[in-house]
């Protein structure tokens, strides 16, 4: 399958470049670049673009063209996600891609080449970890649950003390998938997650019977003008609806 063998790849090629001399610099107020997601990002669309040049195209590492808008289906890519991960030599970083069709995934891949694990998944079609079917844990208790987001989020939100807060993740496609396979039950998402870094595990966590929404429970739509995204919450489906009927009177400041 094109979008499948195209993660491999780009996957393989980001790995040939992980902890070597790269140049990087910073991009806007605070994001680190470097070379390898620029040539990851550019094997990823001579791939995908060449085959289906009708499609629009959404990539973090792109200048963005508003014709995207007028596409019913677009790629939305993410070459390197967990770049600060990636230059540091740590291992929590993936390639992640999403095919979207009116507003909403349909085809996602998510590789993190240092362990090998592929994650895929098509609407309809269940999702999967290197072939394997994978399901969010079940259940709707909120104490004794691994939870993974950022801290200061996470310590605002008051989730019942017995709730076991993981070690950050730098990979925020990487931890959503994390629901998918049950190594996580609850996690979060801060408020400036972008279209790139959710689309591809948005559908793995539905296809995992999971459910991936704004804390409200509103789902994300993709494709806008505007691609980010405030504070989202994902989990299991029941245990997901448990935590929105409890925040329903905790707003988040």
């Amino acid at each position: 399958m094109l979008l499948a063998e195209t993660v491999r790849d780009a996957g393989g090629l980001a790995l040939s470049m992980f902890r070597t001399e790269l140049r990087e610099w910073t991009k806007g107020a605070s994001s680190p670049v470097s070379e390898a997601d620029i040539a990851v990002n550019d094997l990823i669309r001579d791939r995908l673009q060449t085959a289906v040049p009708d499609y629009g195209w959404l990539s973090e590492e792109s200048a963005d063209d508003p014709a995207r808008l007028d596409r019913r289906r677009v790629w939305i890519i993410d070459p390197i996600d967990g770049t600060r991960a990636y230059l540091a030599g740590r291992e929590d970083w993936c390639v992640s891609a999403a095919l979207v069709e009116d507003a909403q995934p349909i085809l996602a891949a998510v590789f993190a080449p240092v362990s090998n694990e592929f994650f895929f998944a098509a609407r309809g079609g269940g999702a999967t970890l290197n072939g394997v079917p994978i399901r969010a844990s079940r259940g709707v208790e909120l104490d004794c649950v691994k939870v993974a987001g950022p801290k200061p989020l996470i310590e605002r939100l008051s989730l019942p003390a017995g709730a076991h807060i993981l070690p950050r993740i730098g990979s925020l496609a990487l931890r959503l998938c994390g629901v998918a396979d049950r190594r996580i039950d609850i996690a979060f998402a801060g408020g400036q997650s972008r279209d790139w870094d959710l689309a591809a595990a948005d559908l793995i966590v539905h296809e995992a019977d999971g459910t991936l929404t704004t804390l409200a429970g509103e789902p994300i739509v993709y494709n806008r003008p505007e691609v980010t995204h405030g504070v989202l919450l994902a989990a299991g489906r029941d245990r997901h609806a448990r935590i929105v009927e409890h925040f329903r009177n905790r707003p988040v400041n």
